[in-house]
């Protein structure tokens, strides 16, 4: 057994699968409240060239990533003043939110196409970085894998360990319930979008930062709608989604590994593995909707406006 292949592999999963669980931790929060948003793909299109032109222009790596959370910020605001305030149709407002985010996106970036920035670097963490395997999988990456991990430890503390994880759950199974215990249901539901967005923004940042550090047009390729149903396969837990976005991350690095050792196989069917994976979950899950149904939001979709 090639430890070494498996030790790299394992490593480039993490890495192909981290941009995944930042955009699905969001829209974890998000659904938790209630809100469905269909537009994390052009939120992250809007943050990963948000990212890469601020780090160009500024030099700064880090001002980019913070350039790109804003950005997804702003694009969640407008998506929540519309299923939210307006109690608009959520999958609508979503679906309009990405078809505007990739053109926004491409219109900002024209100049940027091609350029390519010094991305995030590996940092070893001393000790922990010379563990067999494991040190090499999770200890030797980039600070934006380090950042996931203590977000999704976060997330995980947020909504099952804590006061405000309380409210944005309640808000999400019955806001009419949470309204009348004198809860903001739709501030709770604004922050929830907002960290939602963030998190897009920050997906985004670490495609054009990290993983390839340039922009192109559409680079996100799909992955904010395989995090949406990422969501949906973790069934709402944050523990189950760390695993789901590793898997994920190994099913589109596959071709890649498939290739290595010499399957004569077209490199577009191959490449199409993350998206047939992503089919074949949805229609496991639709074999025993029960228990997907037990863990799903009540309100979930649902527009609400308080009556009073």
């Amino acid at each position: 057994m090639d430890w070494g292949l498996i030790t790299n592999v394992l490593s480039a999963a993490v890495i192909a699968g981290t941009p995944l669980l930042l955009v699905a931790l969001g829209a974890l929060v998000c659904e938790r409240s209630g809100v469905l948003n269909l537009g994390l793909e052009g939120m992250m299109l809007m943050g990963a060239m948000a990212g890469f032109a601020a780090a160009t222009v500024t030099g700064s790596l880090l001002g980019g990533v913070l350039m790109a959370m804003i950005a997804g910020i702003v694009m969640s605001m407008l998506f929540a003043f519309m299923a939210i305030t307006l109690a608009a149709n959520q999958y609508a407002a979503g679906l309009s939110l990405t078809i505007f985010g990739t053109g926004l996106s491409a219109f900002l970036g024209s100049g940027y196409v091609g350029s390519t920035v010094a991305g995030f670097e590996r940092v070893a963490i001393p000790l922990l970085g010379d563990l067999p395997v494991l040190g090499r999988v999770l200890f030797q990456q980039d600070i934006l894998v380090y950042l996931s991990f203590a977000l999704a430890v976060g997330v995980y503390v947020l909504l099952n360990h804590s006061r405000a994880g309380l409210i944005i759950r309640a808000v999400g199974e019955s806001p009419e319930s949470a309204n009348a215990n004198g809860l903001k249901v739709l501030a709770v539901r604004y922050l929830a979008v907002g960290f939602g967005g963030a998190m897009a923004g920050l997906g985004g940042a670490y495609l054009s930062l990290a993983y390839t550090p340039m922009w192109s047009e559409n680079m996100t390729a799909g992955r904010g709608w395989i995090a949406l149903a990422l969501v949906v396969f973790a069934t709402w837990r944050p523990e189950r989604l760390v695993l789901g976005a590793y898997l994920f991350g190994l099913a589109s690095i596959l071709h890649l590994v498939l290739q290595g050792f010499g399957w004569r196989i077209s490199t577009e069917l191959l490449a199409m593995l993350p998206y047939v994976v992503t089919i074949l979950v949805l229609v496991l899950l639709s074999v025993n909707p029960m228990r997907t149904r037990l863990n799903t939001p009540l309100s979930l979709g649902q527009p609400y406006r308080p009556s009073r």
